[in-house]
């Protein structure tokens, strides 16, 4: 049992590192897009090709509703701390119920 429960903590703090990881790639994306890049610079489109296959749904649902102003990182970074907060706790927890011990978060 406890190779289990071994497994599910590693893969609930790999989850939050690679998404605390992908949070920051959002808003560093998000802050270069006020500088006007280069589009032809491979940091650009690293983080272009990175941030738009989350950021495109969510656009294509808003829309232009709030004029020039693009909210889609606020929203894909606040998905990312629910995902860290909500999903990656319950995991956690759950490791240690299936352990039996006392959760400490």
């Amino acid at each position: 049992m406890f190779i289990l429960v071994n497994l599910i903590l590693a893969i609930a703090n790999i989850l939050d590192v690679l998404l605390g990881i992908y949070k920051w790639i959002i808003i560093i994306a998000a802050l270069i897009t006020w500088v006007n890049p280069d589009p032809y610079n491979p940091i650009v489109r690293f983080l272009h090709s990175v941030t738009e296959p989350a950021l495109r749904p969510i656009r294509r649902l808003i829309g232009h509703r709030l004029g020039p102003i693009d909210i889609s990182p606020l929203i894909v970074i606040l998905a990312i701390i629910f995902a860290q907060s909500f999903l990656i706790k319950s995991l956690i927890e759950f490791a240690y119920k299936l352990k039996g011990g006392n959760i400490v978060l």
